[in-house]
């Protein structure tokens, strides 16, 4: 049987070409409009960890530093290549969940409804950064263990906007919208809340009941309505 042959100096090549890409300060978006409706991209954020300083030198050991594994869609955020262990009070864990950088003030763990009644906990829907009546966890890693005391939030949804598009649209900051999606299963979400930032990508966030509720597979867009 003859081996492939496999330029290895080629695939190096283009390793650093895509990842000096996933490094590049990303481009102004225009709006995206087809046939006047104001659309934006959709992705399912499954669960994950943001964390501070004092808790990733707990976890991973002082001074360790996220290695990112992969850019995400929002400019300058990323998935690390470094997980977490999730332990509810039932003593059920849920391994693998991933961190995301960069590193936050405070940590927050974002799970789903689903995911939280397998922890036996009952976190309530919250904006990011907004931990007041939050859940706490035990937080495994492979260094150390933090007893999270806050932090666990179902994710409300939400949608980034640029700037451009809050202005052309006549949108603001915090407005509270519906937004409809289509797919087999066409779908429309009430209280979704906009955050308006000139360095934002306009996409919409549903965590993983959501997004299966909605039936979605994959390059979707969310049409905002009201």
């Amino acid at each position: 049987m003859v081996e492939p042959y496999v330029d290895n100096a080629l695939i190096d090549q283009i390793v650093q070409r895509v990842v000096s890409r996933m490094h590049e300060p990303a481009a102004a978006q225009p709006p995206v409009e087809e046939d006047g409706r104001r659309l934006a991209l959709v992705n399912v954020s499954v669960r994950h960890i943001h964390l501070c300083r004092e808790h990733l030198d707990v976890l991973y050991g002082k001074g360790f530093d996220l290695e990112p594994r992969n850019g995400l869609y929002q400019p300058g955020e990323f998935a690390a290549n470094q997980t977490v262990t999730l332990v509810g009070p039932r003593m059920r864990c849920l391994g693998d969940v991933r961190i995301l950088g960069p590193l936050r003030k405070a940590t927050q763990v974002e799970v789903s409804r689903t995911d939280a009644i397998y922890l036996g906990i009952d976190p309530p829907v919250r904006p990011s950064g907004n931990h007041e009546g939050s859940e706490r966890l035990i937080l495994v890693g492979p260094v150390g263990v933090v007893h999270l005391e806050r932090g666990v939030i179902l994710a409300n949804r939400h949608l980034h906007l640029s700037t451009a598009s809050a202005e052309k649209w006549g949108l603001r900051d915090n407005q509270i919208v519906k937004v409809r999606i289509q797919t087999a299963k066409k779908t429309v979400f009430e209280d979704v809340q906009l955050r308006v930032n000139k360095a934002f990508l306009d996409e919409m966030h549903l965590d993983t009941d959501d997004g299966n509720a909605a039936g979605l597979r994959g390059g979707e867009k969310a049409e905002i309505i009201g």
